[in-house]
C-alpha cells in the first residue's frame, strides 16, 4: 500500500481486494447475489433476517416494545443473517433486499408478503402498521420523523466514517480521524443540546427516533462502539448519558439487545428468536443486566 503522503488517486478507480481492510472480503463494488440459498420462513407474521449491530438493534427494539404494548400481530421470528460470512449476498436475501444490508424484514400476514428494507422505513412501517410510536399529531409527528431521518443520514459518518477510519482500516490516516472524530463530536452536541430540554428527541413522548438514535449513538456513548469513548471524551455529553441510561432501562430494550447477537457475554446472545420463551433460557439477572 502506498505511504498516504504519496497517494495520488489514479485517472480511472480499480478495486483493489487488498486494500479493504477488516471488511475486505464482504464489500465489492458490484450488486446481486453471489450464490443461491432461500432464507427460513417460521411460524409468525413477521419475519426478520438481521444480525445484533446497531441498525438491526432498531428492529429488535422496535419489536420487542410492540409486544409489550400487547400488539400480537408483532410477534416475529428473527433470523441469524452472518454478514461476516457473505449471507447477505445470498439470492433469498436479496429478494427481500437488493441492497444486501441487514436488516430486512417480510411482512407475511396479508394475502400477499410484503418486503421493507432499510432500518428506518422498516421502524416506519411497522409504528404505522400497529399505530405506536410515531405521533399523529402533525407537529409532534414532523419533530419524530425529523431526528429519524437525522439518523439516517448522520450515521454513516459515525460508522463508516469515524469508525471505520478509527478502528477498522488498515492505515490509520490522521486527517480521516480527525475529520470523522470532529463530525461525530458535532453531532453529540446536536443530540446534548435537543435533549437538555426534552426528555426524548421527538419531546416528551419516547417514539422510533429513539429507537433509531440509541444504538447508535446511545451505544457510543456508553462505550460499546469502536473503544473510542476515552478519544471522543462522551463523557462530557450529560444530556446524552441520561436519555441513553433511561432507554437501556426499559425492559424491551433489553430484550431487543440480545437478539441477533453473537458478540459479548455469552449470557447477553440470543442468536435467533422464535418465540418469547426464548428469552426464558437466560437468567432474570443476566437479562436484567445485560450490556
Amino acid at each position: 500500500m502506498a505511504d498516504v503522503a504519496d497517494y495520488i488517486p489514479p485517472k480511472i478507480w480499480a478495486w483493489n481486494k487488498e486494500n479493504g481492510g477488516r471488511f475486505a472480503n464482504i464489500n465489492r463494488p458490484v450488486a446481486g447475489s453471489t450464490h443461491d440459498k432461500e432464507l427460513p420462513v417460521g411460524r409468525h407474521p413477521l419475519q426478520l433476517y438481521s444480525l445484533g449491530t446497531p441498525n438491526g438493534v432498531k428492529v429488535t427494539v422496535m419489536l420487542e416494545e410492540l409486544l409489550a404494548l400487547g400488539h400480537a400481530g408483532a410477534e416475529y421470528d428473527a433470523w441469524l443473517i452472518k454478514i461476516g460470512d457473505g449471507d447477505q449476498f445470498g439470492s433469498g436475501f436479496v429478494s427481500v433486499n437488493p441492497n444486501s444490508k441487514i436488516p430486512a424484514l417480510l411482512d407475511r400476514s396479508g394475502p400477499s408478503p410484503i418486503r421493507v428494507f432499510e432500518s428506518g422505513a422498516i421502524l416506519m412501517y411497522l409504528a404505522e402498521k400497529f399505530g405506536a410510536f410515531l405521533p399523529t399529531e402533525p407537529s409532534a409527528r414532523a419533530e419524530c420523523l425529523s431526528w429519524l431521518f437525522w439518523q439516517m443520514g448522520s450515521a454513516p459518518y459515525l460508522g463508516g466514517g469515524f469508525g471505520h477510519f478509527y478502528a477498522y482500516a488498515p492505515t490509520k490516516i490522521e486527517y480521516a480521524i480527525d475529520r470523522f472524530a470532529m463530525e461525530v463530536k458535532r453531532q453529540l452536541d446536536v443530540l446534548d443540546k435537543r435533549l437538555a430540554d426534552n426528555a426524548y428527541l421527538g419531546g416528551h413522548d419516547y417514539t422510533i427516533a429513539d429507537m433509531a438514535v440509541f444504538p447508535w449513538y446511545g451505544g457510543l456513548v456508553k462505550g460499546w462502539s469502536y473503544g473510542a469513548a476515552e478519544f471522543l471524551n462522551v463523557e462530557e455529553y450529560k444530556h446524552v448519558q441520561r436519555w441513553a441510561d433511561g432507554i437501556l432501562d426499559r425492559p424491551a430494550v433489553k430484550r431487543g439487545r440480545m437478539v441477533n447477537r453473537i458478540q459479548g457475554e455469552p449470557s447477553s446472545q440470543l442468536h435467533e428468536r422464535h418465540d418469547a420463551s426464548d428469552f426464558e433460557t437466560k437468567t432474570q439477572d443476566k437479562l436484567t443486566g445485560a450490556t
